[in-house]
C-alpha cells in the first residue's frame, strides 16, 4: 500500500490559514459584512477539511492534536507529517566508532583537539 499524498492537505492548510487572516484583517479594519459572510464560511470548510485530510493520513497522535490548532494546525501537521528522520547518529555524539552509509565522515574541530 502506497502512502497518501499530502497535496490536498497542503492547499487546505494554506486556505485555512489565508481566509484567518483576511477575516481577522477584515475585522480590526472596516469589518465590511459581505467579506465576513464568505470567509468565515471559507475558513471553517477548510478548518474541517485539514482536520479529515490530517486523519484520513494517519500519521500518529501529535499530528492528529496538531491539526486541531485553528489557523496554522494544518501547515504543523503538514510539518510533522512530512519531516524525515536523520539516519546519521547524532552529530555530537563522538563515541559512534562505525558510519551509516550516506553519513558525514567525523572532523576534528579546533576545540577538541589536545594541547
Amino acid at each position: 500500500m502506497r502512502p497518501r499524498s499530502p497535496r490536498h492537505l497542503r492547499i487546505a492548510a494554506h486556505a485555512e490559514l489565508i481566509s484567518l487572516i483576511v477575516m481577522l484583517a477584515n475585522v480590526f479594519t472596516v469589518h465590511l459584512k459581505p467579506v465576513s459572510s464568505v470567509m468565515g464560511p471559507t475558513h471553517g470548510c477548510a478548518y474541517l477539511f485539514v482536520v479529515v485530510a490530517t486523519w484520513r493520513l494517519k500519521p500518529g497522535p501529535a499530528v492528529n492534536t496538531a491539526a486541531l490548532v485553528p489557523g496554522v494546525g494544518g501547515l504543523l501537521a503538514l510539518r510533522l507529517a512530512t519531516r524525515r528522520r536523520d539516519p546519521c547518529p547524532s552529530r555530537r555524539d563522538r563515541t559512534v566508532l562505525t558510519l551509516r552509509p550516506g553519513c558525514p565522515a567525523p572532523h576534528r574541530h579546533d576545540n577538541l583537539a589536545g594541547p
